[in-house]
């Protein structure tokens, strides 16, 4: 099966891995090291295999550039404005399907963990798209991933964008027609100086990891009395080889097991996509050609970790009016297990192994013609 590819992460994750050893690119930042939390009971390896993880690199108090952008609603935002509350300060991609959502949905989680005290924090999230960057494709984000009114999604014209991107050490760039640029999120104290510097794995079962470290280090920069704890270990390692039964999404319909051992073609996808209903129905064709031929069972995965909210995902999918299993992958570890880099990311699976994957939707037809491509070279 072909690859689309539209959202880019190869000189990310190379930042990440340089950045996490200490030798990055920024003059700024200091190699990983622990908090010194006495409430975070961890291990030193525990600790340094989660920076890894997360690229979560302690800063030097350096004060962050200023900027004034334009938010999702068409106002001018001033990041000055913010002195005196803490800032999540994310670079995120306006049509973004790889690791922006992963990023969003972090953040978020995190306030939630402060409970009162995330009132006082403010989430801040800068464009890093060369050519969607009207004030209509930060609004079309923050409706779809369910944050219009959680944060600020800023904006402005190439120039100014480019000027905040060199401010904090951001490289975006357009490589073989997909925006790839640094998956950067920083914490910047009430005093307005960056405070730690994150980089975003893009793996779907670390969501929750990354928001338990953002939690914990915006308590300790916050001074809030009751910090909750860093992650006591590194998520275990997940492969195809294991047995997943997925519940479904909708009440009363039935759950999935997958695993090698069964032929399936599996669709990762979230209900924020664009067009997700139209893509979806027209899998259907595919679905009864399955079911007639004795092909590989089509089965929709949703990953809920980047959804507004179960009854929103729900709703989205509902409408396509699907005739083929839709289940939760609850905590990402089955997208991991199978690779999934994109949304969204499809993976037929035959013979006991994964015989192809396809970044993308396509048409039912398309797909059936795929599938049986796929399985004639398989053997």
């Amino acid at each position: 099966m072909a690859s689309v590819k539209r959202c880019g992460l190869g000189a990310a994750f190379l930042l990440s891995a340089l950045l996490a050893a200490g030798c990055g690119p920024l003059p700024h930042a200091a190699s990983p090291q622990s908090s010194g939390s006495s409430q975070a009971v961890t291990t030193g390896v525990s600790r340094t295999g989660i920076d890894l993880l997360t690229g979560r690199t302690r800063l030097q108090g350096t004060p962050a550039p200023t900027f004034t952008l334009t938010n999702q609603f068409g106002q001018a935002v001033s990041l000055s404005a913010y002195r005196g509350r803490t800032v999540l300060l994310d670079f995120v991609d306006s049509q973004c399907t790889t690791v922006c959502p992963l990023a969003t949905m972090a953040m978020i989680d995190a306030v939630k963990k402060l409970g009162a005290a995330g009132r006082r924090v403010a989430i801040i999230a800068v464009n890093a798209n060369p050519t969607a960057y009207s004030v209509h494709d930060v609004y079309q984000y923050s409706v779809e991933h369910g944050v219009l009114h959680r944060w600020q999604f800023l904006t402005g014209s190439l120039s100014q964008l480019e000027a905040v991107w060199a401010g904090y050490h951001v490289k975006v760039a357009i490589v073989h027609g997909a925006i790839d640029h640094t998956p950067a999120l920083y914490l910047i104290d009430a005093q307005g100086r960056e405070r730690y510097l994150y980089l975003t794995s893009g793996q779907y079962g670390v969501v929750g990891t990354e928001a338990e470290v953002l939690a914990h280090d915006l308590a300790q920069v916050m001074g809030v009395r009751k910090v909750p704890p860093f992650p006591s270990s590194v998520p275990a390692a997940v492969t195809a080889h294991g047995t997943y039964r997925l519940p479904p999404l909708f009440f009363r319909h039935p759950g999935v097991t997958l695993a090698l051992n069964k032929p399936h073609v599996i669709v990762f996808f979230g209900s924020w996509l664009p067009g997700l209903q139209h893509h979806l129905a027209s899998l259907n064709a595919y679905a009864a050609w399955a079911s007639s031929h004795g092909g590989p069972a089509l089965v929709a995965v949703d990953e809920l970790q980047t959804e507004p909210s179960l009854g929103v995902a729900q709703a989205r999918v509902a409408a396509a009016h699907v005739r083929f299993p839709v289940v939760e992958d609850q905590s990402g570890q089955v997208a991991d297990a199978f690779g999934a880099r994109d949304m969204p990311w499809m993976v037929v699976v035959a013979h006991g192994n994964v015989i192809a994957t396809h970044d993308g939707f396509v048409t039912g037809a398309a797909l059936i013609r795929e599938v049986r491509q796929a399985l004639r070279q398989a053997g």
